[in-house]
């Protein structure tokens, strides 16, 4: 087939899922449902395309897996999940172990599997999906600490999961539980390390470089992040951790353009997942699918209703959380596209019984994210952690001024921010910050004390580099509260 023809088929496929990701958006489902669906339509039993290339989804789905963790770190507001860090821990490793242990038990009593695969199934499915999390809870108005929990498990847990994937399906002789656990504690301290090192030296070395043009700081983020997984699995660490890692210090560092690099990172991220499911849905066998529904809705009640609450009730407790947060944290822990591509690992090596394997676990996928997805709304109200509105955020974009040790603000005024109104003098800046010019409505002038600011004002500050943070916390604090916003307590944070 020619070049334009690839190209032509191509972009119709990319406008085909954008245009299915505002009807799932309007609909309250994950993204992922629409593009598997691509997949099926235009695969075997649809427009022919044949694609059984086990090892290469393999590939190209853990690749895709690298750029949706280091979009999901980019994007992660470290404010928002360093509280929540301790239980997006406990929920990653002891709630997995639980998982896995519950739904193996369930497919060898109910199903009758054997005790390997059983084991197998149970990894499989016990990983939380970032992709999934992060476009689903970020609609909804919940806590930072509720939220920041569920996006740091999802980070996290796929770095324990995968250990054990790999060794089930490739060890004859599994190590037992000690050497098991030392080889995860490795994996998991050592991948982290190398996260936090790659982003902080990263970081402090774009600060102080001055590349020639601004489109290139997003894509010097990305390699970074991505870099980090690469570096970590050469040293036998847990890459998917560290490339994790990696995007949460570079997505909170202070480093220029930081709206313009998350504006990139989640285009790639959408680009990954829309490759990512088209080709998890090429890849199944409609015929085989029918088969395992049965299968799939006994295994799914028993993830949804069983394992997952056990895992979450039994991994957090000593963590302040009420039961309706922790009856949200269950119903909340998505499946998506990492079990799909979990899934592939034996069908790679062979494992026997692996394509019954894959399909089952594609059908829990689909089942049971209708199930959940549209219904997160409600639970989050019946549980009482809905906090009733959006939060009114700020965009920021900073430049540094070099040997000035000063930043330059860009800040745009979101139509609903209570900063409409507030006149200057009223926001009570910090000494060492000011706001320059105002832009509004295409037009520049340089604002007085009294100058009052309106909603779509883009405002020039200009701050000392230890009065630039303060003064972002005083903007945020006024954008949400009011002039008032210290007699409510709001900080800006």
């Amino acid at each position: 087939m020619r070049l334009d023809v690839w190209l032509l088929l191509g972009s119709a496929l990319v406008l085909s899922a954008i245009v299915a990701v505002r009807l799932s958006y309007w609909a309250g489902l994950p993204s992922l449902l629409a593009y598997l669906g691509i997949g099926l339509l235009i695969g075997e039993a649809g427009f022919g395309i044949q694609f059984d290339d086990v090892l290469a989804a393999e590939i190209l789905g853990l690749a895709a897996l690298v750029l949706i963790l280091a979009e999901g770190g980019i994007t992660t507001p470290w404010r928002t999940v360093r509280p929540a860090v301790p239980v997006a821990i406990a929920l990653a490793t002891v709630g997995t172990v639980i998982s896995i242990l519950v739904i193996a038990a369930s497919a060898h009593w109910l199903l009758g599997i054997d005790w390997r695969p059983a084991l197998l199934l149970g990894a499989i499915l016990s990983p939380t999906d970032a992709a999934a999390v992060f476009s689903l809870l970020r609609r909804l108005p919940l806590p930072g600490r509720l939220s920041g929990a569920l996006e740091a498990e999802s980070g996290i847990n796929d770095a324990p999961v995968i250990i054990v994937v790999i060794l089930l399906s490739t060890e004859t002789h599994l190590p037992g539980p000690a050497m098991l656990l030392g080889l995860m504690v490795f994996e998991l301290l050592a991948g982290a390390a190398v996260g936090l090192l790659i982003g902080w030296l990263g970081a402090y070395a774009l600060r102080r470089m001055a590349l020639p043009a601004s489109g290139l700081y997003p894509i010097a983020v990305m390699a970074l992040a991505v870099g980090a997984y690469g570096a970590a699995a050469l040293m036998h660490a847990s890459g998917f951790l560290a490339t994790y890692v990696a995007g949460v210090v570079l997505g909170n560092a202070r480093l220029p353009h930081r709206p313009a690099t998350r504006g990139f990172a989640e285009g790639v991220a959408w680009l990954a997942q829309i490759g990512l499911f088209i080709m998890l849905g090429l890849l199944a066998s409609p015929s085989e699918l029918p088969g395992q529904v049965l299968p799939a809705l006994i295994v799914g009640s028993v993830l949804v209703l069983v394992a997952r609450p056990l895992s979450v009730v039994l991994s957090t407790p000593g963590f302040g959380l009420s039961w309706g947060e922790k009856v949200f944290i269950s119903w909340a822990g998505l499946r998506g596209a990492v079990p799909i591509v979990l899934a592939t690992i034996p069908m790679v090596e062979d494992v026997p019984g692996s394509d019954r394997l894959f399909a089952l676990v594609f059908v829990i996928v689909v089942i049971f994210t209708l199930l959940q997805g549209p219904t997160l709304p409600f639970v989050a109200r019946r549980c009482g952690v809905a906090t009733g509105e959006e939060a009114r955020e700020l965009d920021v974009e900073a430049a540094p001024l070099g040997e000035l040790h000063a930043d330059l603000l860009e800040i745009t005024i979101p139509s609903d921010s209570r900063l409409n109104g507030v006149e200057i003098f009223e926001l009570r800046l910090p000494a060492k910050a000011s706001i320059t010019l105002v832009v509004r409505n295409g037009h520049s002038f340089v604002p007085g004390p009294t100058t009052a600011l309106r909603a779509g004002d883009k405002l020039l500050v200009v701050a000392a580099a230890e009065a630039r943070h303060p003064a972002e916390r005083r903007l945020r604090a006024v954008s949400r509260q009011g002039k008032l916003a210290g007699w409510f307590g709001e900080t800006g944070e």
